[in-house]
C-alpha cells in the first residue's frame, strides 16, 4: 500500500498558516507545570511520612500476631511433652508379654480423651515388638479401619515369636474399654526399631520432635514426639494433630487479603489458610506443596527476600505493592520454621490514598490562581521554540542527530511534530523493508515491492530497478514504480564506471538520480534509479549518502538471492551429472536414473492435482516438491559403488575373472594334444577291428561331451527357473573328473593367491598330475567377509545406527561354479543379490552423511525406500507401510514399473504394459506395492503417456483396466 503523501515543511516566515496557539500561550502551562511540581512534591512528602507511619503499625501488628500463634503452638504441645513424660515411666514399657501390656492401655486411652490433639500413642521394644492405640473419633475413621460401630479405641499390636517371626492384630475397644473385636492382620507388619522416632529417642527430659508431616490415617496435620522409657530400652511416642496451628492462620490476617503461611527450611508449606492447596495426594502417600507449587506470589518472592536476609520488605506483585514480614517459629525444638506474612500496601494505605486526592486538587486550585503569571516571559521562551522548529527541519532532511516525538498545543511544538511524522513513516518504510528483504524468495517479486518502499521512504515519484546481465552487458529493468519518464527495459551501463554523484534533469522537469547496486565484494548486481522533484530536501547532498546507504541493503538482497539460486542450480546439476554417471557408468542400465525421476514426478504432479477422493488433500509445498525431485535423482546414487560384473551379469558363470586360468587350460589342450599326436602315430599298428572298436568309442565320447556342454551352457543362460531334475543332472555331469598337469599358483593376483594359500591351511600344492571335478566349489572360491568390508546391515549389529534390517550372506563373492549354475532363478547368487541390494544401503548413509538443509532433510528417506514393501519385508530397513509416507511409496511404484518395463537389461526381455501392470497388480495383492495408490495410477492412464515416451512400440499392447484391477483386493466399504 503506499504510503500517504506529506508536503515537505516549509521553516520560512510563513510559519503562521500552520495551526496553534503562538507561544506566549504557553506560558500559562509552564507556570501550572512549576505549581504542579511544588504540589507534588509537597503531597508526596506528606503522603511518604504518614506512608511509612502506617507501614511500622502494621509490621508490628505482624509481629503480634505471630507471636500468638507461636503461644498457642505451645499450648498444644507443651501437654503433649508432660504426658510422653509421664508415660516413659508406665509399667507398659517393662512388660514382656502382650496381655500385661493390655492391661496398660487404659492409662494411653485416657491421655487421647484428656488431649484431643493425640492422634495415637504407641510403644516399640527392643526386640521388634510393637503397640498402638489410637482414638477413632468419627464414622470416617471407623469405616477405614472397618471397625464396629461402637468402636472408641484401635488397639494395633505387632508380637514377634521366638523364630522371629511377626504376628500383627488388631483389637477394636469401646468407650468402655470392652473388647468389641479382635482380628488377625497377616500384613500388618514392620519393625518399629527401624523408625526414625525410635532411633531419635534417648532418655533426656527433651522429648524427641519430628518435623510436621500429613497423618497415613487420619490425613491431618501432625508431629511425633518420642522418648526412651526411663527403666527400659522401650520408646514410647505420640502423634499430635496441629489443626489448630492451620485454623489460626486463617484469624490472623492484618487486612482482607493479608496471606499468612508457616513453612520449613526447605519452603514446604506446613500451615495454610486453605490446607486443600496445601496436601498433594498420590495414592496412600501426602506431601506438603512447596511455595512455588502453592502459586501464591507474594509469599513466593517474600521468601527469596527471607533467604537474602531481608525478614521485612516491601515489594511489588503483577503491579501491586506489598508489605512482607518473616518471622522465625521456633516451637519445635531442632526444626527450623518460619512465619510469613504478606500484606496488600493498598489495604493498609487506604485511608491514606484518598487523602492524598484532596491533597492534589488544593494544589490545582492555587496552580489555577498563579495563571497570570505566565505572560511573563513568552518572549525569552518562544526563541527556544523557534531554535527546536529548525532542528525538526533538518530531521526532515535525513538529519537525525535528534529526535522528539512529544506532542504539544503550541503551533511551533506542532510544526516538529510534523516533521517527526515524516521520520516515522521512513522508518516504518525501512522495517517494510527488511521484511520483504528476508521472507521474500523471488527475485523479481522481492524487487518490486522493496522499490515501491524505497520511493516512499525516500519521498521520490518514482523509481526503476535494473539487473546486471553480464552476457550481454547491459542493464535489464526488473521493477519500475511510480513516475518513469526515459527509462527503458534496456540500457548500456559501464561495469567499472565511476559512481554518478550528480542528479540529472528529464524532460519532465524532475531529477533522476542513478546508484548501481554493487555486492559485497564488489560486482555490480543492478542499478537503481529515482526520480525526484526540485525541493531543498531531495537537493541537499545528504540525501544523495543518505539514499546511496540504503541501497546497498538492495544490493546485498540481490547478490543472496542470486548466490541461493546459482547453489540451488549448482547442487540440482551436482545431482543430475551423478544420475548420468550411474546411468553410463552400466550399459545395461543406462536411462533409468532419469526414467523413474520422469515417472515419479509426474505422479506426483497429478496426486497434488486432485480434488476429490482420497488424494484430495495432498499437497507438497515448493520446498517439499523440490526434495521430492532431488530424492528421485539420487534414489540410485548408491550404485556407484556396485561392481559392474554383478550389476551387468547376464550369464550365472560370469565373474571378473583372471584369463591366466584359460592360458593355463590351453596348456593342458596342447600337453593332451601333444599325447594325442604320439597315439596317432600308433594306431595304424591296431588292427582294423580294434581300431574301429575306438573310434566308435571316441565318437560316443564326443558326443555326450557335446550333450553335457549344451545342457551346462543353458543352465548358464539362467532363462528358466532350475527343476531338481536339471540340478542333480548337472551334478551328474559336475562329478566327471580329468587330469592338471600344470601349477594352477603360478599367475595370480596377490587376493586371489591368499585366498588359494588359505583353502590349502598352508600345505604346499599337492604333486602333478592333479585329478580334478569338471565342474567344483573350490574353497579358493569363497571370498569371506572381512571387517573392512563386512557392511553394518544386521539389526543387532552395534554399528547399525540408521536401522538397517537385512540378513548378510555368509560369504561376501561365491564364485563357486556349481553355486553359480544351481541358482534356480535368474543369474544372481545370494551374495550376488546382496551386493545388488547394496546399493540401497549406500544411498541412505551416503545421503545421510550430508548436510541437508531443514527443508531436505526426507531426502535421504525418500531416494532409500523405495525399495520397502508395505508389509515390512522389504529392504533396506523392514519399514511398514505406516512408516513410508505417500512420496516413498509414490517412487517405489515408480521404480518397480520403470524396471519392468526396461529394455536395456541383459537378465530379462523388455515386458509390454499389459504384463507390467498385472505383474504390479500381484505385488499389491502381496502387499508388497501400495494397492490404493496402483489404483489410482491404473485408472489415470499416466503409464500409457509414459510408454509413449520411454518404451519401445511392441511393448505398448492394449490393457484390459478392469481385469487387472480385478486382481486387487477390494475395496473397503
Amino acid at each position: 500500500m503506499p504510503l500517504p503523501e506529506r508536503p515537505l515543511p516549509d521553516t520560512g516566515d510563513d510559519d503562521a498558516s500552520l495551526p496553534g496557539l503562538p507561544v506566549r500561550f504557553g506560558i500559562s502551562a509552564l507556570v501550572m507545570a512549576g505549581m504542579i511540581l511544588l504540589a507534588v512534591v509537597l503531597v508526596s512528602v506528606g503522603w511518604w511520612g504518614a506512608r511509612q507511619v502506617l507501614l511500622d503499625m502494621a509490621e508490628r501488628s505482624a509481629e503480634d500476631a505471630g507471636r500468638i500463634m507461636t503461644e498457642r503452638s505451645r499450648r498444644i504441645i507443651d501437654p503433649a511433652v508432660a504426658t510422653l513424660r509421664q508415660l516413659a515411666f508406665d509399667p507398659i514399657t517393662q512388660a514382656g508379654t502382650l496381655d500385661e501390656r493390655l492391661t496398660r492401655i487404659a492409662a494411653f486411652s485416657i491421655d487421647m480423651v484428656a488431649n484431643p490433639l493425640v492422634s495415637a500413642v504407641y510403644v516399640g521394644y527392643p526386640n521388634g515388638d510393637f503397640l498402638l492405640v489410637r482414638a477413632l473419633r468419627g464414622a470416617a475413621q471407623r469405616e477405614f479401619f472397618a471397625a464396629p460401630a461402637a468402636t472408641a479405641f484401635l488397639v494395633q499390636t505387632i508380637t514377634v515369636n521366638g523364630a522371629g517371626q511377626p504376628k500383627g492384630q488388631y483389637r477394636f475397644y469401646s468407650a468402655e474399654l470392652k473388647l468389641l473385636a479382635l482380628e488377625d492382620q497377616p500384613a500388618y507388619r514392620f519393625d518399629p526399631r527401624t523408625r526414625p522416632w525410635y532411633a531419635s529417642a534417648d532418655r533426656s527430659l527433651a522429648p524427641a520432635i519430628s518435623a510436621p508431616y500429613v497423618f497415613f490415617t487420619t490425613r491431618q496435620i501432625g508431629i511425633s514426639l518420642s522418648q526412651r522409657a526411663r527403666n527400659s530400652d522401650a520408646v514410647v511416642a505420640i502423634d499430635m494433630t496441629l489443626d489448630d496451628l492451620a485454623a489460626s492462620l486463617g484469624n490472623l490476617r492484618l487486612t482482607p487479603h493479608s496471606e499468612l503461611a508457616l513453612v520449613d527450611e526447605n519452603d514446604k508449606v506446613i500451615a495454610y489458610g486453605d490446607m486443600g492447596r496445601v496436601l498433594e495426594q498420590d495414592g496412600d502417600n501426602f506431601r506438603f506443596r512447596s511455595l512455588a507449587e502453592l502459586d501464591v506470589s507474594s509469599l513466593s518472592l517474600l521468601s527469596a527476600k527471607s533467604r537474602a536476609g531481608e525478614q521485612r520488605a516491601l515489594y511489588d506483585v503483577n503491579g501491586r505493592e506489598w508489605l512482607g514480614l518473616s518471622l522465625p517459629f521456633n516451637v519445635i525444638d531442632g526444626h527450623t520454621l518460619n512465619l510469613l506474612i504478606a500484606a496488600p500496601g493498598d489495604e493498609l494505605l487506604g485511608q491514606l490514598d484518598r487523602n492524598r486526592k484532596t491533597l492534589v486538587l488544593v494544589a490545582l486550585l492555587l496552580v489555577i490562581a498563579f495563571l497570570p503569571l505566565g505572560w511573563w516571559a513568552g518572549r525569552a521562551i518562544g526563541r527556544s521554540m523557534e531554535r527546536l522548529a529548525l532542528q525538526a527541519g533538518r530531521m526532515s532532511r535525513f538529519d537525525f542527530r535528534t529526535q522528539d516525538r512529544k506532542r504539544s498545543v503550541l503551533r511551533e511544538v506542532n510544526m516538529l511534530t510534523q516533521m517527526v511524522d515524516h521520520v516515522s513513516l521512513t522508518v516504518e518504510a525501512f522495517l517494510d523493508i527488511s521484511a520483504i528483504l528476508s521472507t521474500e524468495i523471488h527475485v523479481e517479486e522481492m524487487l518490486q515491492q522493496v522499490l515501491e518502499k524505497f520511493v516512499q521512504a525516500t519521498r521520490c515519484d518514482g523509481g526503476a530497478v535494473y539487473l546486471w546481465q553480464r552476457e550481454s552487458r547491459q542493464m535489464q529493468r526488473a521493477a519500475a514504480y511510480g513516475q518513469q519518464c526515459g527509462l527503458t527495459d534496456t540500457m548500456a551501463y559501464e561495469e567499472h564506471g565511476p559512481a554518478a554523484d550528480m542528479a540529472r534533469e528529464t524532460d519532465d522537469n524532475r531529477l533522476r538520480v542513478e546508484l548501481d547496486l554493487r555486492g559485497r565484494n564488489g560486482s555490480l548486481e543492478g542499478l537503481l534509479v529515482l526520480m525526484h522533484a526540485h525541493d531543498s530536501a531531495h537537493e541537499d547532498p545528504r540525501f544523495l549518502a543518505f539514499a546511496r546507504r540504503l541501497s546497498g541493503m538492495l544490493a546485498v538482497a540481490i547478490e543472496t538471492r542470486q548466490l541461493i539460486a546459482g547453489q540451488k542450480a549448482l547442487l540440482e546439476s551436482l545431482i543430475r551429472l551423478m544420475a548420468d554417471a550411474i546411468d553410463a557408468k552400466s550399459p545395461y542400465t543406462g536411462g533409468h536414473c532419469e526414467r523413474v525421476p520422469h515417472l515419479a514426478i509426474m505422479l506426483v504432479e497429478s496426486l497434488e492435482q486432485e480434488r476429490d477422493g482420497r488424494y484430495a488433500d495432498f499437497s507438497l509445498n515448493e520446498d517439499q516438491r523440490y526434495a521430492f525431485q532431488l530424492a528421485a535423482l539420487l534414489h540410485d546414487c548408491g550404485k556407484v559403488t556396485s561392481p559392474e560384473h554383478i550389476v551387468d551379469k547376464a550369464t550365472k558363470l560370469e565373474v571378473i575373472h583372471n584369463r591366466i586360468h584359460e592360458v593355463r587350460m590351453r596348456f593342458e589342450v596342447l600337453w593332451r594334444d601333444a599325447e594325442l599326436e604320439l597315439l596317432h602315430q600308433y594306431l595304424p599298428a591296431l588292427a582294423p577291428a580294434q581300431a574301429e572298436a575306438l573310434r566308435l568309442r571316441l565318437e560316443e565320447r564326443r558326443k555326450r561331451l557335446h550333450e553335457d556342454f549344451a545342457f551346462v551352457a543353458q543352465c548358464n543362460v539362467g532363462g528358466e527357473a532350475m527343476s531338481e531334475q536339471a540340478i542333480a543332472q548337472l551334478r551328474q555331469i559336475a562329478a566327471q573328473t580329468w587330469q592338471r598337469h600344470f601349477d594352477d599358483s603360478l599367475g595370480l593376483a596377490d587376493e586371489e593367491a591368499r585366498r588359494l594359500a588359505a583353502a590349502r591351511g598352508g600345505q604346499p600344492a599337492p604333486a602333478l598330475p592333479q585329478t580334478e571335478q569338471l565342474l567344483a566349489d573350490r574353497p579358493e572360491h569363497m571370498v569371506a567377509w572381512d571387517e573392512e568390508h563386512r557392511p553394518a546391515v544386521e539389526r543387532d549389529d552395534p554399528r547399525n545406527t540408521l536401522g538397517f534390517n537385512m540378513k548378510l550372506p555368509r560369504y561376501r563373492q561365491n564364485m563357486g561354479e556349481l553355486h553359480n549354475l544351481t541358482v534356480r532363478r535368474g543369474t544372481l547368487t545370494e551374495e550376488d543379490r546382496f551386493a545388488i541390494n547394496n546399493h540401497i544401503v549406500q544411498t541412505l548413509v551416503m545421503l545421510k552423511s550430508l548436510p541437508w538443509p531443514d527443508s531436505l532433510k526426507s531426502v535421504p528417506d525418500t531416494a532409500a525406500n523405495h525399495h520397502e514393501k508395505m508389509d515390512g519385508t522389504g529392504y533396506p530397513r523392514g519399514l511398514l507401510a505406516g512408516d513410508l509416507p505417500l512420496q516413498d511409496r509414490v517412487m517405489a511404484l515408480a521404480d518397480v514399473f520403470e524396471a519392468l518395463t526396461a529394455a536395456d537389461r541383459p537378465y530379462k526381455p523388455a515386458k509390454t504394459l499389459s504384463e507390467s501392470l498385472r505383474i504390479m497388480a500381484f505385488m499389491c495383492r502381496d502387499r508388497h506395492l501400495d494397492a490404493d495408490l496402483f489404483r489410482y495410477f491404473l485408472r489415470s492412464r499416466l503409464w500409457r503417456n509414459y510408454a509413449d515416451d520411454m518404451l519401445r512400440p511392441a511393448q505398448r499392447d492394449e490393457v484390459d483396466i478392469a481385469g487387472i484391477e480385478a486382481l486387487l483386493a477390494p475395496l473397503p466399504a
